[in-house]
Protein backbone atom coordinates (compact mmCIF):
# COMPACT_ATOMS: atom_id res chain seq x y z
CA UNK A 1 0.00 0.00 0.00
CA UNK A 2 1.65 3.45 -1.11
CA UNK A 3 1.90 5.89 1.99
CA UNK A 4 2.68 9.58 2.71
CA UNK A 5 4.70 10.33 5.97
CA UNK A 6 4.11 14.22 6.01
CA UNK A 7 6.10 16.23 9.02
CA UNK A 8 5.71 19.55 8.89
CA UNK A 9 6.77 22.38 11.94
CA UNK A 10 6.85 25.79 13.16
CA UNK A 11 7.21 27.86 15.64
CA UNK A 12 4.17 30.05 16.12
CA UNK A 13 4.54 31.00 19.77
CA UNK A 14 6.18 30.58 22.76
CA UNK A 15 5.53 30.87 26.99
CA UNK A 16 7.92 33.05 28.64
CA UNK A 17 10.19 33.43 25.38
CA UNK A 18 11.74 31.28 23.35
CA UNK A 19 10.99 27.89 25.60
CA UNK A 20 7.80 25.76 24.19
CA UNK A 21 4.12 26.37 22.76
CA UNK A 22 1.57 26.46 25.01
CA UNK A 23 -0.72 24.21 26.28
CA UNK A 24 -4.00 25.88 24.35
CA UNK A 25 -1.94 25.92 21.00
CA UNK A 26 -1.16 21.84 21.05
CA UNK A 27 -4.66 21.25 21.76
CA UNK A 28 -5.88 23.04 18.73
CA UNK A 29 -3.39 21.82 16.31
CA UNK A 30 -4.53 18.02 18.06
CA UNK A 31 -7.93 19.20 17.42
CA UNK A 32 -7.16 20.36 13.94
CA UNK A 33 -5.65 16.82 12.54
CA UNK A 34 -8.05 15.00 14.27
CA UNK A 35 -10.72 16.51 12.48
CA UNK A 36 -9.01 16.04 9.49
CA UNK A 37 -8.57 12.37 10.08
CA UNK A 38 -12.78 12.36 10.69
CA UNK A 39 -13.22 14.16 7.00
CA UNK A 40 -10.72 11.25 5.38
CA UNK A 41 -7.53 13.87 4.45
CA UNK A 42 -4.99 11.88 7.03
CA UNK A 43 -5.20 8.22 8.11
CA UNK A 44 -3.66 9.30 11.19
CA UNK A 45 -1.55 12.23 13.00
CA UNK A 46 0.37 13.03 15.92
CA UNK A 47 1.31 16.24 17.76
CA UNK A 48 4.43 16.98 19.51
CA UNK A 49 6.69 20.25 20.32
CA UNK A 50 10.60 20.13 20.20
CA UNK A 51 11.24 23.65 21.85
CA UNK A 52 8.80 26.44 21.00
CA UNK A 53 7.61 24.51 17.52
CA UNK A 54 4.89 22.52 17.05
CA UNK A 55 5.41 19.38 14.85
CA UNK A 56 2.76 17.99 12.56
CA UNK A 57 3.36 14.19 11.60
CA UNK A 58 0.32 13.34 9.30
CA UNK A 59 -0.45 10.20 7.44
CA UNK A 60 -2.16 9.82 3.93
CA UNK A 61 -2.13 8.85 0.79
CA UNK A 62 -1.92 11.96 -1.18
CA UNK A 63 1.75 11.76 -2.58
CA UNK A 64 4.42 15.29 -1.43
CA UNK A 65 3.67 18.18 -2.08
CA UNK A 66 0.43 17.76 -1.74
CA UNK A 67 -1.42 21.33 -1.70
CA UNK A 68 -4.43 19.79 1.00
CA UNK A 69 -2.31 18.26 3.11
CA UNK A 70 0.01 21.67 3.30
CA UNK A 71 -2.87 23.50 3.62
CA UNK A 72 -3.98 22.07 6.55
CA UNK A 73 -0.71 22.35 8.09
CA UNK A 74 -0.61 26.33 7.15
CA UNK A 75 -4.26 26.62 8.74
CA UNK A 76 -2.92 24.64 11.76
CA UNK A 77 -0.39 26.85 11.98
CA UNK A 78 -2.26 30.30 11.37
CA UNK A 79 -4.88 28.49 14.09
CA UNK A 80 -2.21 28.47 16.98
CA UNK A 81 -1.26 31.47 15.91
CA UNK A 82 -4.50 33.07 16.59
CA UNK A 83 -4.38 31.64 20.26
CA UNK A 84 -0.85 32.41 20.87
CA UNK A 85 -1.95 36.44 20.05
CA UNK A 86 -4.74 35.81 22.30
CA UNK A 87 -2.52 34.67 25.28
CA UNK A 88 0.01 37.09 24.19
CA UNK A 89 2.93 35.05 23.54
CA UNK A 90 6.09 35.63 22.23
CA UNK A 91 7.13 35.43 18.88
CA UNK A 92 3.25 34.28 17.45
CA UNK A 93 3.29 33.54 13.90
CA UNK A 94 7.07 34.00 13.65
CA UNK A 95 7.70 30.95 11.06
CA UNK A 96 4.71 31.72 8.72
CA UNK A 97 6.65 34.46 6.98
CA UNK A 98 3.89 34.69 3.73
CA UNK A 99 0.51 36.50 4.16
CA UNK A 100 -1.38 33.68 2.35
CA UNK A 101 -0.63 30.10 1.46
CA UNK A 102 0.44 29.23 -2.01
CA UNK A 103 -0.23 25.65 -2.18
CA UNK A 104 3.08 24.43 -0.47
CA UNK A 105 4.75 25.63 2.61
CA UNK A 106 7.99 24.93 1.40
CA UNK A 107 9.14 28.69 1.00
CA UNK A 108 7.16 30.11 3.50
CA UNK A 109 8.48 29.32 6.83
CA UNK A 110 7.30 26.01 8.37
CA UNK A 111 10.36 23.39 7.81
CA UNK A 112 8.66 20.15 5.56
CA UNK A 113 10.09 16.49 5.35
CA UNK A 114 7.92 14.19 3.34
CA UNK A 115 8.44 10.25 2.29
CA UNK A 116 5.78 8.80 0.20
CA UNK A 117 6.49 4.71 0.03
CA UNK A 118 5.32 1.24 -0.35
CA UNK A 119 5.01 0.33 2.81
CA UNK A 120 6.82 -2.92 3.76
CA UNK A 121 5.57 -5.92 6.06
CA UNK A 122 7.31 -3.62 8.75
CA UNK A 123 7.77 -0.33 8.34
CA UNK A 124 9.61 1.32 10.94
CA UNK A 125 10.91 4.91 10.80
CA UNK A 126 12.44 7.64 12.97
CA UNK A 127 11.47 11.59 13.10
CA UNK A 128 13.90 13.85 13.84
CA UNK A 129 12.85 17.18 15.52
CA UNK A 130 15.46 19.58 15.82
CA UNK A 131 15.30 23.59 17.40
CA UNK A 132 17.33 26.57 17.25
CA UNK A 133 19.75 25.70 14.32
CA UNK A 134 19.60 25.23 10.66
CA UNK A 135 18.49 22.30 8.53
CA UNK A 136 22.20 21.74 7.80
CA UNK A 137 22.08 19.89 11.43
CA UNK A 138 21.62 16.96 9.53
CA UNK A 139 24.05 16.62 7.23
CA UNK A 140 26.72 14.87 9.52
CA UNK A 141 24.56 12.41 11.50
CA UNK A 142 22.96 11.15 7.86
CA UNK A 143 25.93 10.98 5.98
CA UNK A 144 28.03 9.21 8.82
CA UNK A 145 24.55 6.72 8.91
CA UNK A 146 24.73 6.17 5.76
CA UNK A 147 27.85 6.17 4.31
CA UNK A 148 30.27 5.21 7.22
CA UNK A 149 30.96 1.67 8.21
CA UNK A 150 31.92 3.21 12.02
CA UNK A 151 28.30 4.03 12.39
CA UNK A 152 26.68 1.26 9.83
CA UNK A 153 28.01 -1.81 10.18
CA UNK A 154 25.70 -3.14 7.27
CA UNK A 155 27.87 -1.49 5.31
CA UNK A 156 29.93 -4.06 5.84
CA UNK A 157 27.60 -7.31 7.29
CA UNK A 158 24.67 -6.60 5.27
CA UNK A 159 25.31 -7.86 1.60
CA UNK A 160 21.82 -5.79 0.62
CA UNK A 161 23.54 -2.31 1.34
CA UNK A 162 26.98 -2.85 -0.42
CA UNK A 163 25.92 -0.86 -3.01
CA UNK A 164 26.18 2.33 -1.16
CA UNK A 165 23.40 5.10 -1.36
CA UNK A 166 22.49 8.19 -3.50
CA UNK A 167 22.32 11.75 -1.69
CA UNK A 168 20.53 14.97 -3.23
CA UNK A 169 22.36 17.65 -1.98
CA UNK A 170 20.50 21.11 -1.35
CA UNK A 171 22.49 24.63 -2.38
CA UNK A 172 20.15 26.37 0.06
CA UNK A 173 21.53 29.85 -0.67
CA UNK A 174 21.00 29.55 -4.52
CA UNK A 175 17.15 31.74 -3.30
CA UNK A 176 15.72 31.65 -7.07
CA UNK A 177 15.18 27.85 -7.84
CA UNK A 178 15.92 24.75 -6.10
CA UNK A 179 19.93 24.16 -7.20
CA UNK A 180 20.44 20.34 -6.19
CA UNK A 181 22.96 17.52 -7.32
CA UNK A 182 22.61 14.15 -6.87
CA UNK A 183 25.96 12.10 -5.56
CA UNK A 184 26.35 8.42 -4.79
CA UNK A 185 28.81 6.56 -2.31
CA UNK A 186 31.26 4.66 -2.50
CA UNK A 187 32.29 6.86 -5.94
CA UNK A 188 31.75 10.04 -5.06
CA UNK A 189 32.51 9.70 -1.56
CA UNK A 190 34.90 12.80 -1.49
CA UNK A 191 33.15 14.97 -3.60
CA UNK A 192 30.02 14.65 -0.87
CA UNK A 193 32.76 15.83 2.19
CA UNK A 194 33.50 18.54 0.00
CA UNK A 195 29.99 19.69 -0.08
CA UNK A 196 29.15 18.91 3.10
CA UNK A 197 32.10 20.54 5.52
CA UNK A 198 29.57 23.47 4.87
CA UNK A 199 26.28 22.89 6.64
CA UNK A 200 25.01 26.81 6.43
CA UNK A 201 25.49 26.61 2.46
CA UNK A 202 24.82 22.67 1.20
CA UNK A 203 22.44 20.51 3.01
CA UNK A 204 21.51 16.72 2.26
CA UNK A 205 17.78 16.68 0.88
CA UNK A 206 17.59 13.16 0.38
CA UNK A 207 18.72 9.67 0.38
CA UNK A 208 18.28 6.48 -1.43
CA UNK A 209 19.17 3.51 -1.72
CA UNK A 210 21.29 2.58 -4.93
CA UNK A 211 20.10 -1.12 -5.04
CA UNK A 212 16.42 -0.70 -5.12
CA UNK A 213 16.21 3.16 -5.55
CA UNK A 214 14.15 2.94 -2.50
CA UNK A 215 13.99 6.91 -0.70
CA UNK A 216 15.41 6.21 2.91
CA UNK A 217 15.48 9.58 4.59
CA UNK A 218 14.13 13.34 3.74
CA UNK A 219 15.02 16.74 5.44
CA UNK A 220 13.55 19.55 5.36
CA UNK A 221 15.85 22.91 4.13
CA UNK A 222 14.32 26.05 4.28
CA UNK A 223 16.32 28.87 5.36
CA UNK A 224 14.37 31.79 7.28
CA UNK A 225 16.60 34.34 6.52
CA UNK A 226 16.49 33.11 2.71
CA UNK A 227 12.94 33.78 2.90
CA UNK A 228 12.54 36.90 4.55
CA UNK A 229 15.96 38.61 4.04
CA UNK A 230 16.47 39.45 7.39
CA UNK A 231 16.99 37.41 10.55
CA UNK A 232 13.47 36.31 12.17
CA UNK A 233 14.57 33.13 13.94
CA UNK A 234 16.55 29.86 13.45
CA UNK A 235 14.68 27.41 11.08
CA UNK A 236 12.75 24.63 12.55
CA UNK A 237 14.26 21.70 10.76
CA UNK A 238 12.60 18.07 10.22
CA UNK A 239 13.99 14.79 9.10
CA UNK A 240 12.09 11.29 8.33
CA UNK A 241 14.25 8.27 8.13
CA UNK A 242 13.18 4.69 7.20
CA UNK A 243 15.28 2.11 8.82
CA UNK A 244 15.74 -1.85 9.27
CA UNK A 245 15.97 -4.25 6.69
CA UNK A 246 17.77 -2.63 3.15
CA UNK A 247 18.65 0.58 5.67
CA UNK A 248 20.61 0.95 8.28
CA UNK A 249 19.13 0.25 11.79
CA UNK A 250 17.69 1.99 14.35
CA UNK A 251 20.98 2.11 16.17
CA UNK A 252 22.94 2.83 13.09
CA UNK A 253 20.59 6.24 12.92
CA UNK A 254 21.19 6.93 15.98
CA UNK A 255 24.90 6.73 16.27
CA UNK A 256 26.64 9.64 14.94
CA UNK A 257 24.15 11.81 17.33
CA UNK A 258 26.16 10.28 20.27
CA UNK A 259 29.26 12.78 19.12
CA UNK A 260 27.08 16.03 19.69
CA UNK A 261 28.57 17.76 16.72
CA UNK A 262 28.66 21.58 16.33
CA UNK A 263 26.36 23.51 14.54
CA UNK A 264 25.48 26.97 14.15
CA UNK A 265 22.19 28.26 15.94
CA UNK A 266 21.21 28.91 19.85
CA UNK A 267 21.11 32.30 21.07
CA UNK A 268 19.32 34.74 18.00
CA UNK A 269 21.01 31.97 15.43
CA UNK A 270 24.71 33.04 15.29
CA UNK A 271 26.25 30.80 18.07
CA UNK A 272 28.36 27.74 17.38
CA UNK A 273 26.83 25.20 19.66
CA UNK A 274 26.87 20.99 20.84
CA UNK A 275 23.89 19.40 19.36
CA UNK A 276 21.87 18.35 22.39
CA UNK A 277 19.84 14.42 22.05
CA UNK A 278 16.96 15.60 23.98
CA UNK A 279 13.32 13.54 25.43
CA UNK A 280 9.95 14.04 23.05
CA UNK A 281 8.47 17.43 24.19
CA UNK A 282 11.73 19.00 25.94
CA UNK A 283 11.95 23.39 26.18
CA UNK A 284 14.53 25.79 25.40
CA UNK A 285 16.56 26.90 28.19
CA UNK A 286 20.21 27.65 28.20
CA UNK A 287 21.52 30.78 25.89
CA UNK A 288 17.64 30.32 24.28
CA UNK A 289 18.92 26.92 23.55
CA UNK A 290 20.88 24.71 23.45
CA UNK A 291 20.35 23.23 19.78
CA UNK A 292 18.26 20.32 20.31
CA UNK A 293 17.06 16.96 19.03
CA UNK A 294 14.27 14.70 19.03
CA UNK A 295 13.77 11.28 17.74
CA UNK A 296 10.58 9.39 18.05
CA UNK A 297 9.91 5.88 16.80
CA UNK A 298 7.40 4.50 14.58
CA UNK A 299 6.18 1.52 12.89
CA UNK A 300 3.08 2.67 10.20
CA UNK A 301 0.81 -0.23 8.89
CA UNK A 302 -1.66 0.09 6.81
CA UNK A 303 -1.88 3.90 7.54
CA UNK A 304 -1.75 3.65 10.82
CA UNK A 305 1.16 4.77 13.38
CA UNK A 306 1.50 2.55 16.51
CA UNK A 307 3.00 4.93 19.53
CA UNK A 308 6.10 6.03 19.94
CA UNK A 309 9.24 5.11 21.51
CA UNK A 310 10.92 8.44 22.40
CA UNK A 311 14.86 6.66 21.36
CA UNK A 312 16.72 9.55 23.47
CA UNK A 313 15.12 8.68 26.51
CA UNK A 314 17.51 5.83 27.47
CA UNK A 315 20.44 6.14 29.92
CA UNK A 316 22.83 6.18 27.31
CA UNK A 317 21.83 9.56 26.08
CA UNK A 318 22.04 11.07 29.90
CA UNK A 319 25.81 11.07 29.63
CA UNK A 320 25.52 12.61 26.00
CA UNK A 321 23.52 15.35 27.37
CA UNK A 322 26.06 15.72 29.94
CA UNK A 323 29.21 15.71 26.88
CA UNK A 324 27.07 18.36 24.60
CA UNK A 325 26.79 20.95 27.98
CA UNK A 326 30.45 20.57 28.29
CA UNK A 327 30.71 21.54 25.18
CA UNK A 328 28.69 24.16 24.79
CA UNK A 329 29.78 25.58 27.93
CA UNK A 330 33.42 25.24 26.57
CA UNK A 331 32.64 27.12 23.27
CA UNK A 332 30.31 29.63 25.09
CA UNK A 333 33.35 30.30 27.17
CA UNK A 334 34.98 32.38 24.09
CA UNK A 335 31.50 34.62 24.15
CA UNK A 336 31.84 37.05 20.59
CA UNK A 337 35.61 35.76 20.04
CA UNK A 338 36.28 33.81 16.42
CA UNK A 339 34.27 30.88 15.47
CA UNK A 340 32.31 31.05 18.64
CA UNK A 341 29.99 33.06 16.79
CA UNK A 342 28.82 32.64 12.89
CA UNK A 343 30.57 33.71 10.32
CA UNK A 344 29.98 37.02 8.50
CA UNK A 345 27.77 35.50 5.67
CA UNK A 346 25.37 34.20 8.31
CA UNK A 347 25.59 37.14 10.14
CA UNK A 348 25.00 39.64 6.87
CA UNK A 349 21.13 38.83 8.17
CA UNK A 350 21.59 40.55 11.67
CA UNK A 351 22.17 43.89 12.90
CA UNK A 352 26.04 43.77 12.76
CA UNK A 353 25.83 44.79 9.36
CA UNK A 354 24.65 48.33 10.22
CA UNK A 355 26.59 48.53 13.11
CA UNK A 356 29.75 47.76 11.04
CA UNK A 357 28.71 50.35 8.17
CA UNK A 358 28.00 52.94 11.13
CA UNK A 359 31.82 52.17 11.75
CA UNK A 360 33.15 51.78 8.58
CA UNK A 361 32.46 55.83 8.51
CA UNK A 362 34.14 56.43 11.24
CA UNK A 363 37.55 54.68 10.06
CA UNK A 364 40.50 57.44 8.75
CA UNK A 365 43.39 56.46 6.36
CA UNK A 366 46.67 57.09 9.04
CA UNK A 367 48.52 59.04 6.65
CA UNK A 368 52.63 57.74 6.98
Amino acid sequence: MKTTISVIKADTGSVGGHNRPSNAMLAKAQEQVDMAVQKGLLSDARITFTGDDIALLMIHGKGVDNPDIHKLAWDTFVATTAIAKSQGLYGAGQDLLKDAFSGNVRGMGPGSAEIELEERPAEPFVVFAADKCGPGVFNYPLFEAFANPYHNAGLLLAPEMKDGFTFTIMDVNNVDADRVITLKVPSDYYDICTLLRDPNHYVIESVTENASGLQAAASSTSRLHNISGKYVGKDDPVAIVRTQKTFPSTGEILSPWALAHFTLGDNRGSHHVAVMPVKQNSIISFFDGPTIVSAAGYCVHEGKLTEAVDLFDQPFWDLIRTKASEKTLSIRAQGFYGPAMAGMDELEYTGVVQNLKRLGEKFVIRQK
